[in-house]
């Protein structure tokens, strides 16, 4: 078991992490705090030194593209998640399944596959609850620590997880932490960043087996199996390196944040004309600037004049090298642009076109996605097994991650109807063709063009005296039933 102080320093090495490091950028950027939040302005003055210019304009205006793509891939990846049964009169697997994989199932997932492409891994893991059945919460991967014997080992004998619970009426973070092994929880509390790690003994039971339940308002757990047998906790991750999304277009964010306030704070800087005044008449320049302001007038003498500069702004360079950011953006982010409206032709193969990006993308992390559900899909099914002395395998669960691209009503219409028509002539040549084929044959070709069993109408068509147009007519009208 970890000491105190091992995990004490073990939390003070990860935070300062090179890993966590460029994690909490991908999750900043989702929060849209960018580096241009930082921005700072400087010049050289007379005495050669450079110093900050407090009196220009410095908008900084942060533009949430990631945000956007992070919530684009996730929605779209999870937009038909299920895991369900293959055999759909499996009553007893799909009712047990759809139990555990449930909603709020889908909604930590959803918050796993977020962290994951914010930061590039995330977490869940396991717990009994009180219904004697495994479920699943996320942890952030902020706050995981995995922990080896030696760094060459590939298995973790420890899992460090750390949060902040809550602030206490002293404004200082109560900081929780729980240590797992293959068997038990331990849990550690801390007040405030500088004070001690000391065991919760608000924790009823601390060690904590894994696998607890209550009886009579107690909790109990089975000496004999007090854990899994290993560390419940499941890592999923971005990419092979485990690297966030935020990678490929951290720079092209930051360009069109800069070009952006650029723009900003040309407009603010030039928004008062330059009076270039000759022959002033009156000693004060305050005053000057008065009477422009409220009386719009100035007096001059005889040789007097006003002249009043505009400045020009780069406007159509700016805009320009924002829509060249903007469109690059959106391709090496591998997303959707909505607002891309192309020649207003928005057919099905324009809108498919245009997730193909994204589906890309999604294909990329569900193989990893799919591995990552198949661990706990199995701590499922040995419960179900268990429980109902069944003998379940991965082989009878389907995990769905089909996705869905919104469609053209229109082209949906126009393809139904083509479909129809086609069906319709392929009646018509199997009619033609009546009086060289019998009539079991003709029956035979209609149910298959109508996508119908033969095998459960032909007992209700008497073959040898069908009427072939009112046989037709009525495998069309179940046909029309039957999708």
């Amino acid at each position: 078991m970890l000491t105190i102080d091992e995990i004490e320093k073990m939390i003070k090495i990860d935070r300062n992490s090179r890993e966590k490091r460029k994690a909490r950028i991908g999750q900043k950027y989702y929060e849209a705090e960018h580096d241009i939040l930082n921005y700072r302005i400087f010049y050289y003055n007379i005495n050669e030194e450079l110093v900050e210019d407090t009196t220009r304009s410095n908008i900084k205006i942060s533009h949430a593209f990631f945000t956007e793509l992070v919530d684009q891939e996730v929605q779209y990846l999870l937009s038909k998640f299920a895991i369900k049964a293959k055999n759909e009169n499996d009553k007893v697997l799909d009712e047990e399944l759809r139990d555990r994989f449930n909603d709020d199932f889908k909604s930590e997932l959803s918050d796993t596959c977020e962290g994951t492409v914010i930061k590039g891994w995330s977490y869940m893991y396991g717990y009994l609850a009180a219904d004697n059945k495994t479920r699943y919460k996320n942890a952030d991967c902020l706050g995981v620590i995995e922990v080896r014997e030696e760094e060459s080992e590939d298995s973790t004998s420890h899992m460090i997880y750390y949060y902040v619970d809550r602030i206490d009426e002293k404004r200082n973070p109560i900081i929780k932490i729980e240590v797992w092994d293959k068997d038990f929880r331990y849990f550690y509390i801390k007040v405030g960043t500088t004070g001690p790690i000391e065991l919760d003994k608000n924790e009823p039971i601390n060690p904590r087996p894994h696998k607890v339940y209550k009886k009579d308002g107690e909790l109990l757990y089975k000496p004999s199996e007090p854990g899994y047998g290993y560390i419940p906790f499941f890592r999923l991750n971005n990419n092979k390196k485990s690297v966030s999304g935020l990678k490929p277009i951290k720079k092209l964010i930051d360009d069109y944040d800069l070009m952006n306030c650029g723009l900003s704070n040309n407009l603010q800087d030039v928004a008062d004309a330059l009076y270039v005044v000759k022959g002033f008449k009156g000693n004060d320049l305050d005053q000057m600037q008065r009477n422009i302001k409220t009386k719009k007038m100035i007096g001059v003498g005889e040789n007097g004049d006003v002249d009043i500069k505009t400045i020009d702004i780069p406007y159509e360079a700016r805009k320009t090298k924002m829509e060249i950011d903007e469109k690059n953006i959106y391709k090496f982010g591998m997303g959707f642009n909505a607002s891309q409206t192309g020649d207003g032709n928005i057919t099905n193969i324009v809108i498919k076109s245009r997730y193909t990006l994204l589906e890309l993308k999604c294909n990329k992390l569900e193989k990893y996605l799919r591995s990552f559900l198949k661990e706990m899909i199995q701590i499922a099914l040995d419960e179900i097994n268990e429980t109902h002395d069944t003998n379940y395998t991965m082989k009878d669960v389907e995990i769905c991650l089909e996705r869905e691209i919104p469609t053209n009503e229109k082209d949906n219409a126009e393809i139904e109807k083509y479909k129809a028509e086609t069906k319709q002539i392929e009646i018509n040549i199997v009619l033609d063709a009546a009086t060289k084929l019998d009539d079991e044959t003709i029956v035979q070709e209609l149910c298959n063009i109508l996508d119908l069993d033969y095998e459960e109408l032909k007992d209700k068509i008497e073959v040898n005296k069908i009427d072939l147009d009112q046989a037709s007519k009525a495998l069309e009208n179940a046909g029309v039933v039957n999708e």
